[in-house]
């Protein structure tokens, strides 16, 4: 992506707005807590799917991973930390400009550019693809899954993390997370968008991916943490594998 032609003042207020995806006590400190969970998850997978050196310095190195839904990159950043090669979109312009900022003065090499999967328009495939609380947003699942799908290279993999549809997810993910304990602004989700485990493993079966793993991502409020689970009642993560 070119900044280049963005003007001074406009940078600073994109700079001001990296700051704040940044800043783990900030609106964003839901997201900085639940990511710790979900990276581990996704970087133990990709390593021991492509049997990558556990000791190396960039143990993802040689590694292609797109992002769908970047935001302002706390999820591209620890990945292209780690070597691999990040490419990040976002439907808004201003999300993708503020992780190039921050990515910039990180001194970090990452790919970011605005575009939906399914205006995507690249040649190149990638070895993993993030849609990492993206489907319950968008209007067709299904034929956002396929564009995904589509993407991968053979043998490489995908991740979808969403909310599954429960009763405990419309009480807890839903009302409690946005209308009691703040952790999301009102009317961030819709209920109705909410998948099953089993939907997210028919739409990969019928893209010709075989599920590798799931695991549910559980919130403490004792401890006020997020922690891997068997639970998969509320917030759930997929890895799949292309055959």
């Amino acid at each position: 992506m070119d900044i280049s032609s963005i003007d001074d003042t406009e940078i600073e207020k994109f700079r001001n707005l990296s700051k704040e995806w940044w800043k783990h006590d900030g609106k964003f400190k839901t997201l900085h807590k639940f990511n710790p969970v979900r990276l581990s998850f996704i970087i133990n997978t990709i390593k021991n799917h492509y049997d990558l050196n556990e000791n190396d310095h960039a143990p993802l190195a040689g590694i292609n991973i797109l992002d769908i839904g970047c935001g302002g990159g706390l999820i591209s950043e620890p990945l292209a930390r780690l070597g691999a090669s990040v490419t990040g979109i976002d439907a808004l312009e201003k999300n993708c400009i503020t992780a190039k900022l921050h990515a910039d003065d990180n001194n970090l090499k990452i790919n970011y550019f605005q575009s939906t999967v399914e205006e995507l328009n690249i040649n190149n495939k990638f070895d993993v693809i993030l849609n990492l609380e993206v489907i319950e947003h968008v209007k067709n699942q299904n034929e956002f899954i396929k564009k995904s799908c589509d993407l991968v290279n053979a043998n490489g993999l995908m991740f979808i993390a969403t909310i599954n549809k429960t009763l405990f997810s419309l009480v807890f993910a839903k009302f409690m997370a946005e209308y009691v304990l703040g952790f999301l602004p009102k009317g961030t989700h819709d209920w109705n968008k909410f998948l099953t485990p089993e939907d997210v493993y028919a739409m990969l079966l019928q893209n010709q991916f075989d599920v590798m793993e799931s695991i549910g991502i559980n919130y403490n409020p004792i401890k006020d943490s997020w922690n891997q689970s068997k639970n998969m009642n509320a917030n759930f993560l997929v890895a799949g594998k292309k055959v």
